[in-house]
């Protein structure tokens, strides 16, 4: 054995400050980006608003209000036809305040969304994933029992009971789900200490992002510790230099301590703008951002033209504050990009759904998605949360347009929410006097095609707030 230098090639993620703003602004809802924008430029100099907001290269511009909302009224009296939402002369124009008259009652009432709960976020990637039915089971048993910061503080012996008498599991068996669980965006959620949780976040950094070792070191142990002791006394107590230990510790304290709290923030009275719209234009499905989510600040010229004339400590400060502004309108761009992006294969893999409504909607996960716009599965999740998309059948959540499937007896698969919409039709069509039991919906989806258990379709019924068929019976 002799020693010697070797040289390899490869390809890793260092989480750099820049990815990290990246990436919390991509989760970002457009009312938390209005915020987060506007204070950016309040503390920082070298970033002035601009008068308007670019216009989304390579795309033509999007129908106008007037337009959307004669669409949607022709499409509300006729239903789905073949005609074209065909675009205005006018451009699609944004002051900031939004892009749609707020006078306009119907308007406004689309832009009425429900909160979207922490549980409501992890059930949806829940029954997105590719886990087991049983597995899922214990993966709701297991989201239930967070609490809003994110945190079980239930014990795994605790969830072996919620489960019981429906199901057997053992502790080692709900383990495994939670770690599947922890994998779910918000990164740390599950988790059962604060140690863990950071731990967690750790983990999806790269092995190069500077302080990660010592981070998960200190995670692991001293972290309660850390207030009372200081730097110095866990560089002592880890026998490591106080410079590394800064290093790790500001690592520490860019990670989220509450990753649950971010989702479901807002009240339950949200008023949301679209990030996006879709129209159709000569039989095509096209997107662009809305004008409300492009960057309406750019680099403030006439400081930039002081760095060259002032002192050295005053130039110092205000190429920091240069290098900041120019993060931060990279780090807009990349997001309008991905959400662009996103937004385009959602349309493309559901165009049915846009035609046709809920009974069209195939089949579609995160991981699809994420192959398709070559992302990451998370990066998806992110991009789509609490983002909303102006659709000739009114503002839809980007959530909207994903759906677990159901094998057919065609070969393919049918939509959840598909089912749904076919048992709320069905239930719409059935003779009052004598409802439709659920067993004799499962037999009529059945003969559709569409193999569904009387128990599944129980579940779907209630899901769809439609009441059992004795409660439905009405003589008159």
């Amino acid at each position: 054995m002799k020693p010697r230098l070797q040289t390899s090639l490869g390809q890793q993620l260092v989480m750099t400050p820049q990815l990290r703003q990246a990436i919390r602004l991509l989760q970002m809802s457009t009312a938390e980006l209005e915020v987060e924008i506007t204070q950016a430029v309040e503390s920082n100099p070298l970033l002035d608003w601009t008068e308007d907001a670019p216009a989304t290269a390579g795309e033509e511009g999007p129908p106008t209000e007037a337009a959307g909302d004669a669409q949607e009224n022709r499409h509300d009296d006729e239903g789905s036809s073949g005609d074209d939402w065909a675009p205005d002369e006018g451009p699609w124009a944004s002051s900031g305040g939004g892009s749609f008259d707020d006078d306009d009652p119907g308007s406004a009432a689309e832009r009425i969304a429900e909160a979207d709960t922490l549980r409501d976020h992890l059930l949806w990637q829940l029954h997105l994933s590719h886990l087991s039915p049983r597995d899922r089971r214990i993966g709701s048993a297991l989201i239930d029992a967070l609490e809003e910061d994110g945190y079980l503080r239930e014990t795994l012996a605790g969830i072996t009971e919620t489960l019981k008498p429906d199901m057997e599991a053992s502790e080692d068996e709900i383990s495994v789900v939670l770690h599947q669980l922890q994998r779910f965006d918000p990164v740390g959620v599950g988790a059962r200490s604060l140690g863990e949780c950071l731990r967690l976040q750790l983990a999806v950094l790269s092995e190069d992002t500077p302080g990660k070792a010592l981070a998960m070191r200190i995670a692991d142990g001293p972290l309660d510790r850390l207030p009372r002791s200081g730097i110095a006394g866990i560089a002592t107590e880890l026998k490591q230099p106080i410079a590394e230990v800064e290093t790790a510790v500001a690592l520490l304290r860019t990670l989220d301590p509450k990753p649950g709290a971010q989702i479901g923030e807002l009240g339950s009275d949200t008023y949301v703008v679209p990030d996006c719209v879709v129209w159709r234009q000569r039989g095509v499905w096209r997107a662009a951002l809305a004008g409300n989510t492009l960057p309406r600040i750019g680099i403030h010229r006439g400081y930039e033209q002081m760095i060259r004339q002032c002192g050295e400590s005053d130039a110092g400060y205000l190429k920091g504050q240069l290098q900041e502004a120019r993060w931060l309108l990279k780090s807009l761009e990349a997001r309008g990009e991905t959400l662009l992006k996103v937004t385009r294969c959602l349309i493309r893999e559901q165009a049915g759904f846009l035609e046709f409504g809920e009974q069209a909607l195939r089949p579609l996960t995160l991981r699809e998605v994420a192959g398709e716009v070559g992302l990451h599965e998370s990066t998806v999740s992110r991009a789509i949360a609490r983002k909303y998309v102006r659709t000739p059948r009114g503002t839809l959540p980007l959530r909207a347009f994903f759906a677990s499937g159901i094998d057919t007896e065609g070969g393919g698969e049918a939509s959840s929410t598909a089912i749904q919409a076919m048992i709320r039709r069905l239930v719409e069509q059935e003779n009052p006097r004598k409802p439709l039991s659920d067993a004799k919906l499962a037999d009529l989806l059945k003969a559709a095609g569409v193999p569904v258990a009387r128990r599944t379709v129980a579940k779907y019924r209630e899901a769809l707030h439609i009441l059992s068929s004795h409660e439905r019976v009405r003589l008159d």
